[in-house]
């Protein structure tokens, strides 16, 4: 009798010792600038809390180093939650393809990118085409500065597509009529609202899905159609001539957004791996998170854990319930 007790004691520790395997699912979520990044960071981990039981911890970063810390697999930083492709194709290249060190998903949605300015500006001024920019009498009810050149926001400081833009204020033949500005988007979506109430001029990179499509009335300004022939990008981590190596003189093909996430986070952390795999998102969801958190100033991780409440089932789906 006392050999069965003992015995059922040695498995109710055994037992107790492996419940933590599951409950040590953990994971850090990097956190980009944007808007629709953050809206899917707080998805990502809305989930894993609510649904996994895992622990989630949120660590702000730029591209390059998101990419860094889930090459090096050491838990630092487990997962972009919004790679834009081909816009980030050098980080993808580098720590997918060559290293094999980071996953990307094959689940994306699609981005769409350009050049907008508000409905009321273009229509009163007769701006549709990005070369209108260029036109003397668009650039200086642009110039808020004096400089003789108006201000475009073209993204925010670590952003690849703002290399990109940069590349195609010069290439477009604007340079001498637009100054391309880098600020963080909170500046950008103040300077589009004060321009529309003091009836100002104003053009901004833009981009499919976003909050700024249900914020303001904007439009995007045409580019001439993708040609690859015309579109040869290289960004600074490749190069540090990347600048004068580049040209871009189209716009950009529609994109393939997606999560990529450290190839070590398989062994620490296989359920929420698992979930990344499952895990996949439409543009509405995420003009819809944006838009909340943005243009209504709401707490993303209140406005994701209500999101996971609602959805149920796409939720179930995504655990492969």
């Amino acid at each position: 009798m006392k050999l069965k007790m003992k015995s059922l004691a040695l498995s109710a520790a055994v037992s107790v010792f492996a419940l933590p395997a599951f409950a040590a699912e953990e994971v850090k979520i990097g956190v980009p600038s944007w808007t629709g990044a953050q809206a899917i960071a707080y998805l990502l981990g809305a989930v894993v809390e609510m649904r996994i039981g895992g622990t989630v911890e949120y660590v702000p970063g730029n591209n390059a180093t998101i990419f860094q810390a889930m090459d090096q697999g050491k838990g630092d930083i487990d997962v972009h939650p919004d790679v834009w492709l081909p816009n980030q194709q050098s980080f993808t290249q580098k720590y997918v393809d060559e290293a094999g060190t980071v996953t990307l998903s094959s689940n994306p949605y699609e981005g769409n990118q350009g050049f907008c300015v508000s409905k009321d500006f273009g229509e009163a001024n007769n701006i549709t085409d990005i070369a209108d920019l260029g036109r003397p009498d668009v650039a200086a009810l642009m110039d808020s500065d004096g400089n003789g050149r108006g201000e475009m926001w073209i993204g925010a400081p670590g952003w690849a597509s703002a290399n990109v833009n940069e590349v195609k204020v010069r290439d477009y033949g604007l340079m001498d009529f637009i100054e391309p500005i880098r600020a963080e988007e909170s500046v950008k979506t103040a300077r589009i609202k004060d321009s529309i109430a003091k009836g100002e001029g104003y053009a901004f990179y833009c981009y499919k899905p976003h909050a700024v499509w249900f914020m303001f009335d904007v439009e995007m300004l045409s580019e001439p159609a993708f040609d690859p022939e015309k579109y040869v990008m290289v960004q600074p981590s490749d190069d540090p001539d990347w600048f004068d190596k580049s040209m871009v003189a189209t716009k950009d093909a529609l994109k393939d957004v997606q999560i990529a996430w450290s190839k070590s986070l398989v062994d620490r952390s296989p359920a929420i791996a698992e979930f990344f795999t499952n895990f996949q998102v439409t543009s509405d969801d995420v003009s819809n998170f944006a838009y909340e958190i943005s243009a209504n100033g709401r707490d993303p991780a209140e406005v994701a854990r209500e999101w996971v409440e609602a959805n149920p089932d796409r939720v179930d789906a995504w655990l492969g319930l």
